[in-house]
């Protein structure tokens, strides 16, 4: 019986033809530079983000740390949203990686605003330490996306003070479906950008870095060092090439099925969610019943081989590839009958 896992779209396994691909694929030694594959993995991914260069990387999060040690000097602050993956989902690792400080930003939304920047970044005064970067996500781990003004606002401040722009773009073709506009146009504000190639893009692993020839070279230089330079890498890479070239453009898929959930969610009169706030493939809602019976919940689900995760009072749901109609059918069936 098939599982529906509605976790993340980090759960997504390789496509059929993926594996074929995966299994044919001309490798080398990536760290000599001359694994095939990998090279034209990192061709392509430059020039869909419109950047000189680009890394491959075994996840996001190396991908997002390497941006910023290649960045920062120690003793630097790092400005991003306190939500942001940086800060919550990557261990601490920006002082033990970088020697960085963080300064974060709170809104309602978990967007940064050039008024909000503007009072994070430090003075010339000798006592204060210096901000050097500006680190941005979008689409943002809440589901929303950040609009393009925005973005272009936080940029054009950030430059002006000195700063570099770092983008965690982990589903940067998702925010970029949900504008209407090709990636370029969110990338174009950035000096750097990590997407991810193992979300929703089905990927078995691996992540993308891009900035310019420079900031790559230096970049890789830093992936040795933290362990990543890995050899007959070929093998993974030609996953990401067929994410790259075939499963972005189905992502609209998945948004449409997060909107037929999240329909399906309100029809029962159960939750509450704001139809607004699915902009991606994320739908998060509430039970209105203040006596429902989140112990038991994910066990009563998984019992019918559906996978969630225990994070309540606010649901996340995830849809993806692997995710139908007639599986958010079953599952909203199986809620009504809870």
């Amino acid at each position: 019986m098939k599982t529906i896992d509605l976790r993340s779209d980090t759960v997504t396994q390789p496509t059929q033809a993926m594996r074929e691909a995966m299994f044919i694929a001309p490798v080398g030694d990536d760290v000599y530079g001359d694994d095939p594959t990998v090279n034209e993995l990192e061709a392509l991914a430059a020039q869909l983000v419109h950047k000189e260069a680009a890394l491959f990387v075994p996840s996001g999060t190396m991908g997002n740390q390497l941006a910023l040690m290649t960045h920062t000097q120690r003793g630097d602050e790092i400005i991003t949203g306190s939500h942001n993956h940086i800060v919550i989902h990557e261990v601490g690792a920006i002082p033990v990686l970088s020697g960085a400080g963080v300064r974060t930003i709170q809104h309602p939304d978990d967007f940064i605003t050039p008024a909000q920047l503007i009072r994070a970044i430090r003075s010339n005064d000798i006592h204060e330490p210096h901000s050097s970067v500006l680190s941005l996500e979008n689409a943002l781990s809440n589901g929303k996306v950040m609009p393009l003004s925005l973005m272009k606002d936080d940029y054009e401040l950030a430059k002006k003070h000195g700063l570099k722009v770092h983008l965690d773009g982990a589903r940067l073709f998702n925010a970029a479906l949900s504008l209407n506009v090709e990636a370029t146009e969110l990338t174009q504000y950035c000096d750097s950008v990590m997407f991810c190639l193992s979300k929703g893009l089905c990927a078995p692993v691996g992540s993308i870095l891009a900035g310019s020839k420079d900031f790559i070279a230096k970049a890789r230089k830093n992936r040795k060092l933290l362990g990543g330079g890995m050899r007959q890498a070929g093998f993974l890479a030609a996953a990401g090439l067929i994410a790259l070239k075939e499963m972005r453009l189905r992502l609209h898929e998945d948004h449409e099925n997060a909107k037929y959930l999240a329909k399906k969610l309100l029809e029962t009169g159960l939750v509450t969610l704001n139809m607004d706030d699915v902009q991606i493939n994320m739908v998060f809602f509430e039970f209105v019943d203040p006596h429902f019976d989140h112990d038991d919940f994910p066990a009563y689900l998984l019992k019918n081989n559906i996978k969630i995760n225990p994070d309540f009072p606010q649901y996340r749901f995830v849809t993806h590839y692997w995710i139908n109609k007639e599986d958010i059918d079953k599952v909203v069936d199986l809620i009504k009958h809870y």
